[in-house]
């Protein structure tokens, strides 16, 4: 084994023993990526259903302001557990006006109030609600399904008074078959554009982010607390201590986001029994150009981070500069949502960081066109490469050890 690659080895040694010795640091590398992607995919749904199933429980309070309603109207509201009081209709020239009405909205004795009035052979409503209120979206929600449920009714009701058809009236058209069976995608593709969608944002956001602090500590830190004297009179160049540094953060990073790839794939598993979604179809050479693409966005974001907090004097400035540069993978990451992956542009995948998040997407969707694959394999090593002769200079630099002013 060449001297030079045991330096760096010592060094990335080092480095990774004085950063992973306080429990925090495991908790935060090891605990919170495992379990981010369970309580995001389990936790998170049952908490909705059980607001859900809280919201639809309780009872809510109604004013129907009318001065006279159909029978049928008035059974469809006594069995949609609403407590109902009526009340005569003011005499308004707009039934959905307030009219001092909004006081018992805000202050919660009421959750919704209806108005209704005939006109003629029209029903006319309006129901006047309070949208920060949750209890009071509910109301107003039971109230349209006791409303939509008459207007059905009464519908049916006329056309066959005149003499025509209502199932042939109402629904001159329809599907023929099973609506499931013409998709043709399958159940895993299905699943992988799902996943497409927020995977490569939630990679790359937690890539950068979980390099941030070891990056600043070895190197704004040794800088502040006077150890980086010690370690530039070892027996090793200025690129072995990068390279040292860089294999302990890149380290540090890739256990992350290994583990939170792993609770990834637990969470889809556990859905996968639920039947809420099934696990994504990704032959292994998508699998292995995946891994790919996360390694070169690794080694850039991490020769970047490094070279970064390099720059600065004391850990309080590197974390005030990296710290807001998460915005650079954030804005690229949200944008690369919204782009049609279908008949994209080869130049896209050539642009910095959206490259290897447009590759995430289309790789969770097993599409594996080349020319895309090349383009941004060649631009992510490149787009590396500088990265790494970045750092490379920031860490020749003779000022590194001089004034912390």
């Amino acid at each position: 084994m060449s001297k030079p690659f045991l330096r760096v080895r010592t060094i990335a040694k080092k480095e990774l023993v004085e950063f992973v010795r306080d429990w925090r640091t495991i908790l935060a590398i090891l605990v919170i990526p495992l379990l981010m992607f369970p309580l995001l995919f389990i936790l998170f749904p049952l908490l909705l259903a059980s607001e859900a199933a809280e919201l639809e429980a309780i009872e809510v309070d109604i004013v129907v302001q009318s001065d006279s309603i159909p029978e049928e109207l008035g059974l469809l509201f006594e069995n949609a557990t609403l407590n109902i009081v009526y009340e005569p209709l003011p005499d308004l020239e707009f039934l959905s006006t307030p009219d001092g009405d909004q006081e018992r909205l805000r202050n919660g004795s009421v959750d919704a109030i209806l108005r209704l009035q005939m006109n003629d052979t029209i029903l006319e409503y309006a129901v006047l609600y309070l949208s920060t209120s949750e209890q009071s979206l509910e109301a107003r929600s039971r109230t349209f399904e006791a409303l939509g449920a008459w207007e059905q009714n009464e519908t049916v009701r006329r056309i066959d008074a005149a003499g025509l058809d209502a199932n042939q009236t109402l629904d001159p058209l329809r599907w023929n078959g099973d609506i499931a069976q013409s998709d043709v995608a399958t159940q895993g593709e299905q699943a992988g554009m799902a996943l497409s969608l927020f995977i490569p944002l939630v990679l790359s956001v937690w890539t950068f982010s979980s390099a941030i602090q070891p990056s600043i500590d070895m190197t704004a830190g040794e800088r502040e607390r006077g150890t980086l004297e010690a370690l530039l009179g070892l027996p090793c160049s200025r690129m072995e201590l990068l390279m040292g540094k860089w294999l302990a953060v890149a380290t540090i990073t890739g256990v992350g986001v290994l583990l939170q790839v792993a609770g990834l794939l637990f969470a889809i598993g556990y859905l996968a029994t639920s039947d809420i979604i099934s696990a994504p179809s990704v032959s292994l050479t998508a699998l292995a150009f995946l891994c790919l693409a996360v390694l070169l966005f690794a080694i850039m974001v991490v020769a970047f981070e490094l070279a970064l907090a390099m720059r600065s004097h004391s850990v309080k400035e590197a974390g005030s500069i990296l710290g807001p540069a998460v915005l650079i993978i954030l804005f690229p990451a949200l944008f690369t949502q919204v782009i049609n992956l279908d008949g994209i542009e080869t130049f896209w995948f050539a642009i910095p960081v959206v490259n290897v998040l447009l590759a995430l997407r289309e790789l969770l969707m097993n599409r594996i066109v080349y020319t895309h694959v090349a383009v941004w394999l060649i631009s992510s090593t490149l787009y590396a490469l500088a990265a790494a002769y970045y750092a490379a200079r920031q860490f020749k630099r003779e000022d590194i050890v001089t004034s912390l002013s």
